[in-house]
């Protein structure tokens, strides 16, 4: 495969399929690929300049008459900083312009070679989106080129309108050996949607109402139709879900998928797709004809690979984000149309019925199948720790608010919690471990009530300085540390193929100190938690003596707390199988 001339193509093909129908060109030799592709795709009008801040300013101008997003494209080195005017003028006049500059490869940057500078954010602030976009054939890489030209013509149309800046690397050969003209003529761009359609679709254009969706009459019609239709339907709901996810999904009798951090998991929603979509025949016999899908991805990775680029979603997202690192969903909008006074084939159908059913029927299954197994060992094992620490904050009259740690905790949260709290917290924007100590006492701050605080013991330790002075603020706080002796989650990852002592020094990390003598250190009461069934009371005691506490669950071994995951799932699979038998 041509790889730059694969990603040129399918750039532009994802570009036209959007609706760019206006390019412009300031020539030079890195965007070669480029050029070519504008040159032979009949769908888009290419004008060329021999000046680039002339051809910048004849882009901005045709985008200014049309209302529409218009590309302009140069070579890489100094005739990118030509566009700047351009680009300026395009931001505060907010015209959709679509800045491409062609670059060198990564490793060319800062070592003196030709033609090359930093053109990494090179207009800064004034562009609404930056993509850098490598063209080569890594399969991740490939993979982002549609979506990543959707977001661009997206971004570029607005609300508010306004220039974006992709910026493309090419490695050589930039065109066809003479020998090889015909390959022209080939097309070697990465998949697209059928029929023609965009990779994503952005619809409307009042991103920060669900109520007011912003649509055209006749898209807030065909979306109502489709989705009333489905017979298949799903609503999963992640971190940030807006309130009306649950209602929608009881409204049209769909199955909630909701994630423990959704504020969602509540009344019918189903709490145990993470096992139940371990089981390949069970995953494979229910896959959605379509899935709406509310505020950021699931915690849950099986899920999310589950819900492919095959399978239509669409992403309500009232502020306008584009919370879909997988990047599967075909359409954004900003919140659905009324969906009471619609008509389809599967609104209240019988199909529709079975389908929720049989979801509910599983989530039963596994639900008990899962609290049976759990309630079976006496041995602290970290995912009854995090289903029975967040059953007794939803239990609890003091009303406690839940702060889940990234890594482990948060994932045993989803996967094993039946119960939760109205409010649960996790810090899932780029999903740290570092600052959990002191944001569980700032969540106890700003709270009405207290705060539980589940956590691993490297979270703890990281931040352990947090709770300097604690003592003396009049805060609620129980902080609930699962001891697994260093990183739990390397024992999931291809890492734990390593030598004992090479992971071990490297990921497993085990700290060299003792939890609750850390926490006196600070005047913080601790203590150990050494049998399951104890975790609960023991929480609950702490929350009734008020204050700060820090309760420290030793689990073992890491490596046999990876194979009771495992026996977890193999209990769900085994009595779905006896059910359905």
């Amino acid at each position: 495969m041509d790889v730059s001339r694969a990603c040129a193509r399918t750039l532009v093909d994802e570009l036209a399929r959007a609706g760019l129908a206006q390019a412009v060109l300031a020539p030079g030799s890195r965007s070669a690929p480029l050029a070519l592709a504008l040159a032979q795709e009949k769908r888009i009008r290419l004008d060329v300049h021999l000046d680039e801040r002339a051809a910048a300013f004849f882009a901005l101008g045709a985008a200014r008459a049309s209302g529409r997003p218009v590309l302009v494209l140069c070579t890489s080195g100094t005739a990118a900083a030509h566009f700047h005017p351009a680009v300026l003028e395009a931001h505060h006049s907010r015209v959709p312009l679509i800045v491409c500059t062609a670059d060198r490869p990564a490793e060319l940057r800062a070592t003196g070679a030709p033609q090359t500078m930093d053109q990494v954010h090179l207009y800064g602030d004034a562009v609404r989106f930056f993509a850098d976009i490598p063209a080569d054939g890594d399969l991740a890489a490939r993979a982002a080129w549609r979506p990543v030209a959707a977001r661009v013509w997206a971004e570029a149309a607005g609300p508010p309108a306004g220039p974006v800046h992709l910026n493309v690397a090419f490695r050589e050969p930039l065109v066809p050996l003479l020998s090889d003209v015909a390959a022209l003529d080939q097309d070697e761009t990465e998949p697209g949607r059928a029929d023609g359609r965009p990779w994503v679709v952005s619809r409307g254009s009042n991103f920060g109402s669900l109520a007011a969706a912003g649509l055209p009459g006749d898209e807030t019609r065909e979306l109502a139709e489709r989705i009333l239709s489905a017979e298949r339907g799903l609503v999963v709901a992640g971190w940030g879900s807006p309130p009306e996810a649950q209602a929608v999904a009881a409204g049209l009798r769909w199955p909630l998928l909701a994630d423990a951090i959704s504020g969602h998991r509540g009344g019918d929603a189903v709490t145990t797709y993470e096992a139940l979509l371990r089981v390949p025949g069970f995953a494979e016999a229910n896959r959605p004809d379509l899935v709406l899908r509310f505020g950021g991805p699931l915690t849950s990775k099986v899920a999310m690979a589950w819900l492919d680029a095959s399978v239509p979603q669409v992403l309500v997202d009232p502020d306008g984000a584009w919370l879909d690192p997988n990047r599967t969903a075909a359409e954004r909008v900003p919140g659905l149309p009324d969906l009471r006074s619609g008509t389809g084939d599967g609104a209240g159908s019988p199909a529709v019925e079975a389908w929720y059913h049989a979801w509910q029927r599983a989530e039963h299954v596994a639900r008990r199948t899962i609290d049976t197994w759990l309630d079976a060992d006496s041995r602290p094992f970290e995912g009854r720790v995090a289903r029975d620490v967040a059953a007794v904050c939803a239990e609890s009259a003091r009303g406690p608010a839940l702060v889940v740690a990234s890594s482990m905790p948060v994932r045993d949260l989803e996967a094993f919690a039946g119960r939760v709290p109205p409010r649960v917290f996790a810090n899932r924007g780029v999903n740290g471990i570092d600052g959990l100590t002191s944001t569980v006492l700032g969540v106890a701050a700003g709270s009405a009530g207290p705060a539980v605080g589940l956590l691993g013991d490297l979270a703890f330790l990281h931040d352990a300085g947090g709770l300097l002075g604690a003592s003396r603020r009049g805060l609620d706080a129980v902080f609930v540390v699962v001891d697994n002796g260093g990183g739990g989650i390397f024992s999931f990852l291809p890492q734990a193929a390593l030598p004992s002592e090479r992971f071990e020094v490297l990921f497993g990390t085990p700290p060299d100190a003792d939890l609750a003598d850390v926490a006196a250190a600070y005047g913080v009461p601790a203590q150990r938690v050494e049998r399951a069934a104890d975790v609960g009371p023991a929480v609950d005691a702490a929350l009734a003596a008020g204050g700060l506490r820090v309760l420290v669950v030793p689990t073992g071994d890491r490596t046999a707390n990876v194979d009771r995951h495992r026996r977890a799932w193999a209990a769900v699979a085994e009595a779905l199988a006896r059910s359905s038998a």
